[in-house]
């Protein structure tokens, strides 16, 4: 069924059961390659410089930050909101396919999963950040007390952000290493480690593999991942509704919803894409990670692509439409031209024109290619982030307030951090837990393994 021309195999090689297993742990019984070491110590640093501006941010207050009366959200919010959208394709990825029955998934959805539970824990960090006295936090947690009206306060934003943020991540992670456990009792049965299958052993539950297990298993998976989907969804609405619920020009609007998680999906595929790439590259994957993998990728990436632009030339309209002159002005004397320019420019060429190379051929097919347009789409989502938060803070309604707004080193240093704890998280799992979810890949074996000396493949790397 998959050996279509238009699919292609998803397995390449002469592979048996046994062999997958070798493959896929293979990282992980071997030495610590010099190159992780050397890009773990560096990531390592940027995170110790992160909790530095951390702290700086903690112990001064954030009139560290280049935020002023006009511009109250600055690069901590707009880094926020672009790593929840990151956070969100390792689930969407995982739980849309699997829902879809695309077998494709299979290589690629634990790679993305971890990548969500990494990305959605470096972002909680910004809020909790921009709260300015962090030590109070625990006034957005929901829990019994006795102060009456003070508590909850359910018409604050942030409030609706940590119920969204918590329940999304419990359920990610969750799903993340139920998928996981029939892999750790492979690595358990496999390895001669006595502490690593004592390590292996107990995160692998008892699991033994009997058909009552893997019964339980599909329809606690299928549960988990409607409730995933649903919460995909919700999460990035409230995310927008922060905006959507204010009158700034520029953000009262009710296209933000599904503006915001379209966009969410579109940079975290892109980041997907990024990270296989270099696994495929970097560990030989390419009988697992397959040209038809990326191949489908691509075609998603330039479908979202449309949408995106359609969702930018849907708001220029609307500006014009409404008659408003708050509203013509942020986009059409403050974002299309005036002080962000470039910014705004930068976010349309990177989202909805450089995407628009995938629908060719060789461009799918040439993976440096491929890994370079990845990289703009998710530059380019950081400058959409940048323009709806802050063109239309710095120019509102008043003129006397007006304020241009540019950050600071310690702004800039946590989010360095957070790339840092990103790179970290990610490599740790590189090493750590098979980045190909074992399992999932056995069964489709049958009917998709093909030999590579019987076909025509080309590799284009």
């Amino acid at each position: 069924m998959y050996k279509t021309e238009v699919r292609g195999p998803l397995i390449l090689g002469d592979k048996n059961y046994r062999q997958i297993s070798s493959d896929i742990i293979a990282p992980i019984d071997q030495p610590i390659p010099a190159w992780w070491k050397a890009v773990f110590g560096i990531s390592m640093l940027a995170t110790l410089f992160g909790l530095y501006a951390m702290y700086k941010t903690v112990s001064e207050g954030i009139g560290t930050w280049g935020v002023n009366n006009s511009v109250g959200w600055g690069w901590e919010i707009i880094n926020f909101v672009w790593w929840i959208g990151i956070g969100h394709a390792g689930t969407a990825f995982s739980i849309f396919l699997l829902i879809l029955r695309q077998k494709w998934r299979t290589s690629i959805n634990r790679a993305a999963e971890a990548m969500t539970v990494v990305a959605v824990g470096a972002a909680a960090i910004f809020p909790a950040l921009h709260m300015g006295r962090v030590w109070l936090a625990f006034f957005i947690f929901p829990y019994p007390n006795t102060r009456g009206p003070l508590w909850v306060n359910f018409n604050s934003p942030l409030f609706w952000d940590f119920i969204a943020i918590s329940a999304y991540l419990l359920i990610s992670a969750s799903f993340w290493y139920y998928g996981m456990v029939p892999d750790f009792a492979t690595i358990r049965d496999k390895t001669t480690s006595k502490i690593k299958k004592a390590v292996y052993g107990f995160f692998a539950f008892g699991w033994t593999g009997s058909s009552r297990e893997w019964l339980r298993y599909e329809a606690l998976s299928y549960v988990l991942g409607g409730i995933a989907a649903v919460l995909v969804v919700s999460v990035h609405s409230i995310v927008s509704t922060d905006f959507a619920v204010s009158v700034i020009p520029g953000w009262h609007t009710t296209v933000f919803p599904p503006y915001f998680v379209v966009g969410a999906i579109f940079s975290g595929f892109a980041m997907v894409m990024t990270l296989m790439i270099i696994i495929r590259k970097i560990y030989k994957f390419q009988d697992y990670v397959t040209d038809s993998h990326l191949n489908a990728i691509a075609k998603i990436l330039v479908f979202i692509s449309l949408i995106m632009g359609t969702a930018y030339a849907t708001e220029i309209f609307i500006a014009w439409y409404s008659g408003s002159q708050y509203e013509m002005f942020t986009f059409f004397k403050n974002r299309i031209t005036g002080d962000y320019t470039f910014q705004f420019w930068a976010m349309v060429v990177c989202n909805a024109f450089i995407p628009q190379l995938f629908w060719f051929k060789k461009v799918r097919q040439n993976l440096t290619l491929a890994f370079i347009i990845s990289l703009f789409i998710n530059l380019g989502m950081w400058y959409e982030r940048f323009n709806i938060l802050i063109t239309s803070l710095s120019k509102d309604y008043l003129p006397s307030s007006w304020t241009t707004y540019s950050p600071t080193w310690v702004e800039v240093g946590v989010y360095i951090g957070t790339l840092g704890i990103f790179v970290s998280g990610v490599l740790l799992f590189f090493k750590y837990i098979p980045m190909i979810a074992i399992s999932e890949v056995k069964s489709i074996l049958k009917g998709t393994s093909i030999n590579k000396n019987d076909t025509k493949h080309i590799s284009h790397e």
